[in-house]
């Protein structure tokens, strides 16, 4: 079946995060996108599989975005730099673009393997910082890029549903939880020397 109305699959990935980004994820339904292109929701079928396969195919673009976002981050710098600029654009996507960030956690099916390849290719890109800029075997690169990931994300969810009320300045407090982070790794690192000078 062709699909009808002119509308392309990029047209259907824009609206549904613009609906997200304004309304939240729990909003993008085959009848809201329908109706905010001006189609049947029928039409939608041409594209994506139901539901479903709509949050699969905006969950794939929200991975593929942010790293498109970390990348950018991370170019031309090293070790505690690159995190640091990957830590900002981290926030910054979630901010601008909340609703295609929220987009993440809507996938359906874990085992598809585009959406897989599209996640380890996230957390290869930390992973690749982490052990050139510090020296970590792949365990502890793991440990860290878990962590890493863990506080932006908790950060960038908390913000988004308003849990920061007290008087200081957001901004700050992200910086802040990124040098601690930052200098936790540095300890690390220098465990990792001695105890390599040991053995």
């Amino acid at each position: 079946m062709s699909p009808r109305n002119g509308v392309k699959l990029q047209d259907i990935l824009q609206a549904a995060e613009d609906i997200a980004n304004e309304r939240g994820m729990g909003e993008v339904t085959l009848t809201t996108l329908a109706q905010k292109l001006h189609i049947r929701p029928p039409s939608l079928y041409n594209h994506v599989d139901g539901l479903n396969g709509l949050r699969q195919v905006l969950a794939l673009h929200s991975l593929e975005q942010l790293e498109e976002a970390l990348t950018s981050g991370a170019v031309g710098r090293a070790g505690d730099d690159a995190l640091a600029a990957m830590g900002k654009a981290y926030m910054r996507y979630a901010r601008e673009r909340p609703g295609l960030y929220e987009a993440m956690l809507y996938a359906t099916d874990r085992k598809d393997t585009e959406l897989r390849d599209a996640a380890d290719r996230v957390a290869e890109l930390v992973i690749s910082v982490l052990s050139s800029g510090y020296g970590f075997k792949e365990e502890d690169c793991i440990h860290a890029a878990r962590g890493f990931r863990s506080l932006l994300h908790g950060f960038a969810s908390l913000e988004q549903k308003g849990g920061f009320g007290l008087p200081v300045e957001v901004d700050r407090s992200i910086a802040v939880m990124m040098d601690t982070f930052l200098a936790g790794l540095r300890v690390q690192q220098q465990r990792n020397a001695e105890l390599s000078e040991k053995s």
